[in-house]
């Protein structure tokens, strides 16, 4: 476990993904890595791969969580699976804003007060021509800052997108609003799949309230010290 002098105000905005396959992997990852992260992301792989179990097995030990399953569906159906995250004690969940307002509408008022919904705007592994392939013409900015507006008004606590967008939505958003960003990648870290990233430190400058970091902790060969290194990089920035 990591033994911090890091800030809480630091810490808490980190977010740390468990893209791992098993409880074992993610046990041992949250045992590691410990207080240094305000929130654990449990995302589509895990999830399917151990159930709601888990989720009330980290919120038990005291861990927020933050459940990635970007639900996008019916109104009815939707609003039913937020009531369910709701009643594991997660303590944020996302959603495609791309669901439209009724949708959006149905999922805040089964969280109430119980949970932060976000809205996914555009995913991090699309750029422009993977936008205009789904029939959205324009650019990612346009379509971001449009679902970003569609969530904010449904009530959302907060959005996801990319760090080459956070700038443009603080400014459209305010302040008080929430931004959450994957895609983040510490300099000379690999992309991996994703196309629109950003450095720890350049996210936070630009306005981002949480950070999700994955693979660049999780792949590491030390992931202790890999953390270590980015809660570093992000005090610093601050």
């Amino acid at each position: 476990m990591i033994a911090s002098a890091t800030p809480n105000s630091v810490r808490e905005r980190l977010i740390v993904a468990l893209d791992v396959s098993n409880a074992r992997a993610a046990q041992e990852l949250v045992r590691q890595i410990g207080d240094a992260a305000g929130f654990f992301k449990v995302g589509l792989q895990l999830f399917t791969a151990e159930g709601p179990n888990l989720i009330r097995e980290l919120v038990s030990s005291g861990r927020r969580v933050f459940l990635d399953l970007k639900l996008h569906d019916i109104p009815n159906t939707v609003g039913q699976a937020v009531q369910n995250a709701a009643a594991l004690g997660a303590s944020m969940l996302t959603v495609h804003a791309s669901g439209g307002t009724e949708m959006l509408r149905a999922a805040k008022e089964a969280a109430g007060d119980h949970l932060d919904l976000l809205g996914v705007t555009v995913l991090t592994s699309m750029d422009d021509e993977d936008l205009q392939e789904t029939g959205v013409s324009g650019r990612i900015l346009d379509q971001v800052l449009r679902l970003a507006s569609l969530a904010q008004s449904a009530g959302f606590k907060g959005v996801v997108t990319s760090p080459q967008e956070i700038a443009p939505v603080r400014k459209l958003l305010g302040e008080g609003f929430s931004i959450v960003i994957p895609g983040i990648r510490p300099q000379g870290s690999a992309r991996n799949d994703q196309q629109r990233v950003g450095t720890p430190r350049q996210a936070l400058q630009d306005g981002a309230s949480h950070l999700v970091i994955g693979r660049p902790i999780t792949l590491a060969p030390d992931p202790v010290k890999a953390a270590e290194a980015i809660l570093e990089e992000m005090q610093q920035s601050m």
